[in-house]
Order: C-alpha cells, then sequence, then structure tokens
C-alpha cells in the first residue's frame, strides 16, 4: 500500500513528538532509538527511513525550534537597534523557543554541535549552524559592517554562542539571569571585535 505524503508527515512529528517526551523523562543518553519507535508506534526498521539516527532526531527538534524563533524575530520590529541589541534578542528568542528542551539540550549541544568541526551535510546540526551564521552575517551588513565575515570571526561567534547555550541549559538563576548577563557581556566581546577587526562600522547603512 502506498504511502501518502500526509501521512509521512504526520509519521515523522509522532517520531519527534515521542522522542522529545523520551528525552525528557530518561534523558538524552539513556533513550535509545528502538525505544522511541516504540513510543511512536512504528517499527526500528522504519524510523531510520525518517531519520538516520538519534542525533538527527534531536537535530530536528532543535532546529524546527529554532525555525520558528528565527520567524519571530524577523516578524519584529528593529527600527534604531544596535547590532548587539539585535544578536541579543535573536538569541534569546531561540533560547525561548528551546526551552521545552531545556533539561537534556546540554548533552545534545555538546553532541550534534562543535565549535570546530568542518562543514558536513552528513553532520546533524550543521544546517543549523550554516542558517544561524547566515543571519550573523545579514545583521552585521545591515549595521554597516563589511562582508562576508572573516572565518576567524565567525569561529569566534559560533564559539561564544555554544558557551551561551550551554550555560543557559543548566543555569538554576531566578529566570536565568546569570545567562543573560552572560549573554550580554558574551555579545560585548564581540562586537569589540568587529570594530578591532574592521567586520563593522558603528554607522548605520544610509
Amino acid at each position: 500500500m502506498r504511502i501518502t505524503n500526509a501521512a509521512k508527515i504526520a509519521t515523522g512529528q509522532r517520531i519527534l513528538e515521542a522522542a522529545g517526551r523520551l528525552f525528557q523523562i530518561a534523558g538524552w543518553e539513556s533513550t535509545t532509538t528502538r525505544e522511541i519507535a516504540s513510543a511512536a508506534g512504528v517499527a526500528a526498521g522504519t524510523l531510520f527511513n525518517y531519520f538516520p539516527s538519534k542525533e538527527a532526531i534531536a537535530a530536528a527538534l532543535i532546529g524546527g525550534a529554532l525555525e520558528q524563533a528565527e520567524q519571530e524575530f524577523a516578524a519584529r520590529q528593529r527600527e534604531e537597534t544596535s547590532l548587539e541589541e539585535d544578536l541579543f534578542t535573536f538569541i534569546w528568542t531561540g533560547l525561548k523557543r528551546l526551552r521545552e528542551y531545556r533539561n537534556f539540550l546540554a548533552p545534545v549541544v555538546e553532541t550534534i554541535f562543535s565549535p570546530l568541526a568542518q562543514f558536513s551535510p552528513e553532520r546533524p546540526g550543521d544546517a543549523m549552524r550554516v542558517r544561524h551564521l547566515e543571519i550573523l552575517e545579514q545583521l552585521v551588513m545591515e549595521h554597516g559592517g563589511n562582508g562576508p565575515l572573516q572565518a576567524v570571526t565567525l569561529q569566534l561567534y559560533w564559539t561564544l554562542y555554544l558557551g551561551v547555550l550551554a550555560y543557559w541549559a543548566a543555569d538554576q538563576s531566578p529566570k536565568q539571569e546569570d545567562t543573560l548577563a552572560l549573554l550580554d557581556q558574551s555579545l560585548q566581546l564581540f562586537t569589540a571585535s568587529l570594530q578591532r577587526g574592521g567586520n563593522h562600522d558603528q554607522r548605520k547603512p544610509e
């Protein structure tokens, strides 16, 4: 029997929802693809027709949340804001969208993201990294920066971003105030590096 596209989408969504529940209950390391398949009501072999690995499932969950955050950020009115303010809002919007995954996010980030890895289309998380850095470059250009950004500049930003992401996942301060402070300091460091490196002009484009 031929499976319709709608049925495929529904099955993929069911797998993601089951995985999200199990990751929250049992943790990232303890959850297996067999358990995810069982919870989703599909055969283990069927699951791999949709996602090649547990890492790919986690990347799809995180990627979906970050896509929603990107849309939310793009819909905001951003008149008379600085680059630092826009980056702060962009990152914090993403963190808010990831909140439901917060208790298992740290080990997932460590697994699917790397500050030093070369891009590979087969590596879960790389598409998100590329998209995030594209938005970074767009924002820098909107604020009068010179593009494209140097590789070392992108590396600095991505390393700072992953540090904020991992810290936020374990932050127990009220309303994650410590993360807010870390994010603020990290962006100050990053924007200062742009000015030193000649990638950024404080003036907005006319």
